[in-house]
Formats: structure tokens, C-alpha cells, sequence
């Protein structure tokens, strides 16, 4: 096959975050080990998930100051609102939407942190 007939590998899902094509090659160039998001509902999750999801959550949609852009000029989610698709909730289209989602976060690693105090 020639270059131009090849089909690409879809890196980046278009409902948010990475395709498995696209950790692989970060996994190839980084030696990275990123996995999927957790979709899980809250009493599904082991303790480890519920700390991944809550240090992503804290991380995206709990910084302080301002966030970067939700939507587009025409109205239309950004990958980074998208990104919450990729874990399961809802695409943010507020800034109190996105804090919601960090708010979540927050009990998720109060939770981990509960359960590995005992």
C-alpha cells in the first residue's frame, strides 16, 4: 500500500481522550503507561480507580484560576471538555459544570484516602 491509500490510525477519539492506537504510541515514544479512563459508577471502583479518577478530575477541572476553554466560537465542546467523556461524565459546558466534575474528584480521593487509612 502507498502512503496516501494506508488507512490512518485514529489517535484521538473525537468523543474525547485517546484511542488504544494512540496510548500504544505514546507507550512506543515515551515508554508511558496510560490506560483508559475509568467509566465505573462509584460503588463499582476499587480503591485505585477512585484515585485515578479523582487525581484526573482534581487535575482538569479543579485548577485554580481560569479554565481553559469549554466551548468553541460556535458553541461546540472543546477536547478538553471532551476529555470527560473519556471518563465517563458529563461533556462540561460551564466553568460550574467542569467544578462539579472536580467537586466529584475530591470525594472520590476522600474515599481512597479513607479506605487506605483502615
Amino acid at each position: 500500500m502507498t502512503r496516501a491509500t494506508k488507512p490512518a490510525k485514529r489517535l484521538k477519539n473525537p468523543r474525547g481522550g485517546l484511542t488504544a492506537a494512540g496510548r500504544a504510541k505514546f507507550a512506543a515514544r515515551d515508554g508511558s503507561h496510560l490506560k483508559p479512563g475509568v467509566k465505573k459508577s462509584e460503588r463499582e471502583m476499587t480503591p485505585a480507580e477512585m484515585k485515578r479518577k479523582g487525581s484526573w478530575a482534581r487535575r482538569f477541572y479543579g485548577r485554580s484560576g481560569k479554565l481553559p476553554a469549554l466551548v468553541d466560537k460556535n458553541g461546540k465542546p472543546t477536547r478538553f471538555a471532551k476529555t470527560a467523556a473519556a471518563w465517563g461524565e458529563p461533556v462540561p459546558k460551564t466553568v460550574a459544570a467542569a467544578r462539579k466534575i472536580a467537586a466529584k474528584g475530591t470525594r472520590l480521593l476522600a474515599k481512597y484516602h479513607a479506605h487506605k487509612a483502615g
